[in-house]
């Protein structure tokens, strides 16, 4: 007890000058923008199923918890500031490390955040990591410490957290014995079997089968993005989502087309010969709870689960999409900076319905493709090495672009056009650019903006304002997206390195936009305020 008093009380202190420049850390939490997050699908549940939402919202508390101690260790530091803007903008980012700024550290008494987070012994060396033998070290749902003798050793989740495990079983337990929905009550049984035992496959392919139930809870270890050391490691989040059965119906019919849009990619044959599945989901959700590792910073807007390969050769995966919260980002973020940046004749093209779209389909591209090079280099994964999320990503954003422009011209997308679609893309990279271009989403967004450019696909006025030519944006489109598909298909790693150094970067001119951007005050992200 007397340690934690000491800490929490140096941690009072060093917040006295918790920034050199109190302005710009007032200028951080400002860069997000409050969303009160609220759902008329809430207000239309049963008084049964607003129970099991309740319990839902105290195993999310936890999840909420455990990934405090993942990627920073004692919360109890920060909750131990006094009130303001440095107390505010740890929270948004679960820690001293500023996740839209290269998680550069934002208050004074830290220095860079340990790539490997509190995943690892921080004295441990890649030396001493790579000669500790145990098959289970880069386990996803395994920790390293240290025993008596200063030795590595490995704990699993379910003991290094037991205490807090069994809390939230307890409570998913309860959830499954309220719940009259079939699907949901076999797979809250089965994750409760995977956070005791550390095998989630069987609760992952119970959740592929939950098919008809208004609700859905995402919880448990599930990405691996806040390992930086060996990207091994899963960190704890939580999702509660409420199912919009009318949008959803509307997407159903989408998945069945997938086989003849993969015939249709702008790529030589050899490349498309992969025949997607058509058993996966694409519903709609809206997101009323959201903790951990999902809420940490930039907030998710879409998911595409589960991670693990035996799921996806079985079942296909699920596809979400969270509706309250991409319009949440469209209204604060996507319209504004086309004000800021756009033509005036063209902002009628910017759209709330063509941001939903492109959201969507990006997440369905993951689906679509070259799954294995055509010249013996194995799988697409394992001969781009380094360069395979960066590039997975770019194709993703590219050939949502180029499905929803097909789907309009077969008639299929009816409420957007295709103009709609391309401008509202355009500006939705200089969003996303501006969480920066160290992640494998940032270098892909660098990448397409500036081979369209070049292509021509946009130009800027006397004004210094962006006129899209859409034929060329068009030609842009077929373009980029055959050339990564290619890049792809012969697991060329040395040209997607070199074209990726050469070409993911900010120019001078977008340095100017994003400038301009950000002059006018308009926020990088959202942070939500639950009011249910």
């Amino acid at each position: 007890m007397k340690k934690l008093y000491i800490m929490a009380a140096a941690a009072i202190a060093v917040a006295a000058c918790a920034h050199k420049n109190d302005t710009d850390l007032k200028e951080k939490v400002d860069s997000y923008a409050v969303v009160e997050v609220s759902s008329p699908l809430y207000d239309a549940l049963s008084e049964n199923d607003k129970k099991i939402v309740a319990i839902f919202r105290e195993a999310a508390d936890i999840m909420d918890g455990l990934f405090w101690k993942q990627t920073f260790g004692d919360k109890s530091l920060i909750e131990a500031l006094p009130e303001g803007d440095a107390k505010a903008y740890a929270m948004i980012n679960y820690g001293a490390w500023d996740h839209l700024d290269d998680n550069k550290p934002f208050l004074e008494g830290y220095g860079p955040k340990p790539l490997g987070c509190q995943y690892y012994p921080q004295d441990m060396t890649a030396e001493e990591f790579a000669a500790y033998e145990d098959p289970d070290k880069l386990s996803l749902y395994t920790v390293i410490r240290r025993d008596e003798n200063g030795a590595l050793k490995t704990v699993w989740y379910r003991d290094e957290y037991k205490e807090e495990i069994e809390k939230v079983c307890g409570l998913l337990e309860q959830a499954a014995a309220l719940t009259e929905n079939e699907g949901l009550r076999n797979y809250l049984i089965e994750r409760v079997k995977a956070f005791r035992t550390d095998d989630y496959l069987a609760s992952d392919l119970a959740w592929m089968d939950m098919k008809d139930c208004n609700m859905d809870l995402v919880i448990g270890p599930i990405e691996n993005y806040d390992d930086k050391l060996y990207e091994a490691k899963a960190a704890y989040e939580c999702f509660i989502l409420l199912k919009d059965e009318k949008r959803s119906s509307n997407l159903a019919k989408y998945v069945g087309l997938l086989p003849e849009l993969q015939k249709a990619l702008p790529c030589a044959p050899e490349y498309k010969t992969f025949v997607p599945g058509t058993s996966s989901d694409l519903n709609v959700y809206d997101a009323i709870y959201y903790a951990g590792d999902c809420n940490a910073g930039s907030k998710t807007i879409a998911i595409n689960l589960p991670n693990d390969e035996r799921v996806h050769a079985a079942k296909g995966t699920r596809r979400l999409q969270l509706y309250n919260s991409m319009m949440a980002k469209f209204n604060k973020i996507m319209m504004p900076i086309g004000e800021v940046l756009m033509a005036p004749e063209q902002l009628q093209y910017l759209s709330a319905d063509a941001f939903f779209w492109n959201v969507t389909f990006h997440e369905v591209a993951h689906g679509l493709g070259v799954k294995q090079t055509v010249n013996g280099k194995g799988s697409v994964d394992a001969a781009m090495g380094s360069e395979k999320t960066t590039w997975e990503e770019a194709k993703a954003d590219i050939l949502g672009l180029f499905m929803v422009s097909r789907l309009i011209d077969m008639g299929e997308i009816t409420d957007i056009t295709k103009e709609e679609s391309v401008a509202t893309f355009i500006a939705g990279i200089v969003r996303s650019v501006r969480f920066g271009f160290a992640s494998s989403h940032g270098k892909a967004n660098m990448m397409c903006y500036n081979f369209m450019e070049d292509f021509g696909a946009f130009t800027r006025n006397a004004d210094g304002k962006y006129v899209i030519d859409f034929a060329k944006a068009a030609e842009a489109v077929d373009a980029w997206a055959s050339l990564i598909l290619e890049t792809q298909a012969t697991g060329n790693l040395e040209f997607a390195q070199k074209y990726s150094s050469e070409n993911a970067s900010i120019r001078e001119s977008l340095a100017s936009d994003i400038e301009k951007v950000n002059g006018a005050g308009i926020p990088r992200d959202i942070v939500f305020k639950w009011i249910w």
